[in-house]
């Protein structure tokens, strides 16, 4: 029997914990996932306007199998900095590969753009690679939801975005989500107080959603209230199944039919889309097909309950209504 995790979050897999930092004068942050030990991992990016670091890493070829965490940072192509701070502070705590004297910690990383809704003065020092380090330096198992590390700035449409995170958890595997949820797209049915993903709903994480009690639109683009040049939705995944790096990439692509189960567009021409994949390795490897096939299910549907989730508990900022302040409680 599968059920949500006992703390419906991502570190409901054992092994994992997650960090946050915020600057609330920019209204930016970081969120960084961190394993016990290094994992497997993968990536799949969608949408033309990718923002990312050492993602190649985690690519067909490569010699690298794992890393050390996973990065996800506000500040557009500034918070790609957050990075090397996270990389310092797992250093300090002795993660990293040893190669002679020399200690690398390997931090894949994607960034959401959240230039425009905080503090645009000019800045003495950008702060992403100092909250990246603050971020690593404040692990747990306890995620903060809304307007918590990297989704303080992010924006949802007309409404406010920010993180959420959703897990499910059965006799043989658990899998988790964190996803920071600021697209251009909008993730409630238009005209209602829906969530495009109602119908996946677990233990009210939603504020108890109904069905829609209008049909749908065939097709709605205008992104009413975002801001069209600066939208991108990432996520992570992690899992205790035993993956190979071809599995968790499958999983990857899985999983990304989440955003487009709770987003509406997505992968647009301007989004950065970016789905990670982590195996902690710690359970059993899947069957190679029905295995596979549930996982991938159960990532793509943690994916869509985190988004929505990470518009749900968001609280109103910088001039963007939360979701409960806007459709009511």
């Amino acid at each position: 029997m599968i059920g949500v995790g006992p703390k419906n979050c991502i570190c409901d897999v054992p092994g994992i914990q997650v960090g946050q930092a915020e600057d609330h004068d920019l209204i930016t942050g970081v969120s960084v996932v961190v394993p016990d030990q290094p994992c497997v991992a993968a990536v799949d990016h969608r949408g033309g306007g990718i923002g990312a670091r050492d993602t190649a890493l985690l690519g067909p070829g490569s010699t690298i199998t794992k890393v050390h965490a996973i990065c996800l940072s506000g500040g557009s192509a500034y918070g790609l900095d957050a990075a090397g701070g996270v990389m310092h502070a797992l250093r300090a705590k002795g993660h990293g590969f040893q190669i002679g004297e020399a200690l690398v910690p390997l931090v894949p990383s994607a960034i959401i753009f959240d230039l425009m809704i905080g503090d645009r003065r000019d800045w003495a020092h950008p702060p992403w690679w100092d909250l990246g380090r603050q971020a690593a330096e404040a692990l747990g198992t306890e995620v903060s939801l809304g307007n918590a590390g990297a989704g303080l700035g992010a924006t949802a449409g007309p409404l406010k975005g920010g993180v959420g995170t959703a897990s499910f958890a059965g006799p043989d595997y658990t899998i988790g989500a964190l996803a920071i949820a600021n697209p251009v797209g909008g993730t409630v049915i238009r005209g209602t107080s829906t969530f495009h993903a109602w119908m996946l709903e677990q233990n009210r994480e939603f504020g108890g959603q109904t069905p829609p009690t209008q049909q749908p639109e065939i097709f709605v683009a205008d992104g009413a209230g975002g801001y069209p040049l600066g939208n991108t939705t990432l996520a992570v995944v992690a899992t205790d199944a035993a993956l190979t790096k071809d599995q968790a990439q499958r999983i990857a692509v899985m999983a990304q039919d989440g955003l487009a189960k709770a987003i509406r567009p997505v992968h647009g021409p301007l989004d950065g889309d970016t789905v990670f994949v982590l195996s902690t390795a710690s359970a059993k490897a899947p069957d190679a097909w029905t295995g596979i096939n549930t996982l991938g299910t159960l990532a793509s549907d943690a994916v869509a309950r985190a988004v929505t989730r990470g518009v749900y508990e968001a609280t109103s900022l910088g001039g963007y209504p939360s979701y409960r302040d806007y459709h009511g409680p």
